[in-house]
């Protein structure tokens, strides 16, 4: 099965926030992403609300239940007792756990499920009776697929911005590669399925795809909004689902 897209609209209502005006339209753009093919939508809610705000949630969550019952949500952040109120109001298919602190300009590291899986487990099993899927955000580090394993998680997802960062250098993307791939081994062995973001384009999935053929997910923002500002949002969305066939 080819991998999945998700589309992640925070830079989208990074742009809308601005101004105070309500364009470009989160709801909007994410339609047009979901007729174009894409297989969900993402967002990560901060909370200072400088992305998606929280209102946005329930607009999303009618989008794809009312239009494109078929399709996913993906709640990503840190799960502060304000988040997962957040999620369980809202019910996404999928919650990534991310370990966030509130001053980030964006996620740049994964968990140490290890040192966090007693943290983790109660959070992990909470939403899990709440019928959300539950991905882990983990580095290139084989040895955390065991333990979020033991912490119950059903995914993790691969964080890819140390490989979005070698554009300009071959060499040590294709090192990164490979630690992803064993990372995703790891994980596979498990039992896992295998999710995958961060500053991932139409240039460097095909190579990351052929070396992880099994990667269930990917969600994707920032380039694909800097795309749909060249190519529009639907032709974008397309673009990418070929890459996600690494073609």
């Amino acid at each position: 099965m080819p991998t999945q897209l998700s589309v992640n609209v925070n830079a989208i209502a990074m742009l809308r926030n601005r101004r105070d005006l309500p364009w470009p339209s989160v709801t909007g753009l994410g339609r047009i992403a979901l007729q174009a093919g894409a297989h969900g939508l993402t967002v990560h809610p901060r909370p200072d609300q400088r992305h998606v705000r929280f209102s946005d949630l329930p607009e999303l969550r009618a989008l794809i239940d009312d239009e494109f019952p078929g399709a996913e949500f993906n709640i990503e952040g840190f799960p502060s007792r304000d988040f997962m109120e957040l999620v369980e109001r809202t019910r996404p298919e999928q919650v990534t756990l991310v370990p966030d602190d509130p001053s980030q300009a964006t996620s740049d590291h994964g968990w140490d499920v290890r040192a966090e899986r007693e943290t983790l487990r109660p959070i992990v099993a909470r939403l899990k009776e709440g019928g959300m899927r539950v991905s882990l955000f983990v580095d290139a580090d084989p040895g955390q697929a065991p333990f979020a394993a033991e912490v119950g998680a059903d995914r993790i997802e691969l964080y890819t911005g140390p490989y979005g960062g070698c554009h300009s250098d071959p060499d040590a993307a294709a090192r990164i590669i490979e630690a992803l791939g064993k990372t995703a081994d790891a994980a596979h062995a498990e039992g896992l399925a295998v999710n995958a973001g961060h500053d991932l384009t139409v240039a460097n999935l095909p190579p990351l795809l052929a070396r992880i053929p099994a990667l269930a997910e990917v969600s994707i923002g920032h380039a694909l909004t800097a795309d749909a500002l060249e190519f529009g949002m639907a032709e974008t969305v397309r673009r990418f689902l070929a890459a996600c066939r690494g073609t």
